[in-house]
């Protein structure tokens, strides 16, 4: 591909109420860091473009609402995502437990279901000292799943570039090959049973 092309990439970002998404897009989108936001109802979306193994993509960033009493409206945002992005708070072990719950929410939600849908944990504030995920506990379960783990900070911009680059690659590499299938499986040159003959 190249960057005349542009492809359209739809990711999410999830988690427990608190945990910083929206402190980390708007790191990722703007560059900037605020101390208090408004908790996110529903979601928002912020949009980025940037150019990717000669591709340009146009990431649309869905940050969804970590309340519990909103989790059944937040789920129908999941449809039609090409990734997503765990988040927990190295300091709150509640919401490194609540991610299974938000990984099977996304997955129940994905199709196709059968290509590998790219996920990449995120463990934010670790810029703070009070922290109770410990970082081998965070990656052990990450490489249970298979699923790249980021040891983030949206206060002080440490690898939250990185991971959503990385999120951006897995579901390009992903889009390619929906893309791929979906053009070789309905091209086909030979047909699969030969016909019977009449008379």
């Amino acid at each position: 591909m190249n960057p005349q092309k542009k492809v359209d990439l739809k990711l999410i970002i999830v988690g427990a109420l608190g945990v910083g998404k929206t402190s980390l897009l708007h790191q990722y989108v703007h560059k900037t860091f605020y101390e208090d936001y408004q908790t996110t109802l529903g979601a928002s979306i912020l949009s980025k473009i940037i150019i990717l193994d000669d591709t340009t993509l146009k990431l649309q960033i869905w940050d969804t609402g970590g309340q519990e009493r909103f989790r059944s409206m937040v789920s129908t945002f999941y449809k039609g995502s090409d990734g997503c992005m765990l988040a927990f708070d190295v300091t709150d072990p509640e919401s490194f437990e609540a991610l299974e719950i938000w990984r099977g929410d996304v997955l129940a939600k994905i199709i196709p279901m059968e290509q590998s849908y790219p996920m990449v944990v995120l463990g934010n504030k670790i810029d703070l000292e009070d922290r109770k995920v410990p970082q081998e506990v965070a990656r052990g379960w990450c490489k249970e799943k298979d699923m790249p783990y980021f040891e983030v900070s949206a206060k002080n911009d440490i690898n939250v570039v990185q991971a959503f680059e990385v999120l951006a690659s897995r579901a390009l590499l992903r889009y390619q090959s929906i893309l791929e299938n979906h053009l070789t499986g309905s091209i086909k040159l030979s047909p699969d049973q030969p016909r019977s003959r009449c008379c």
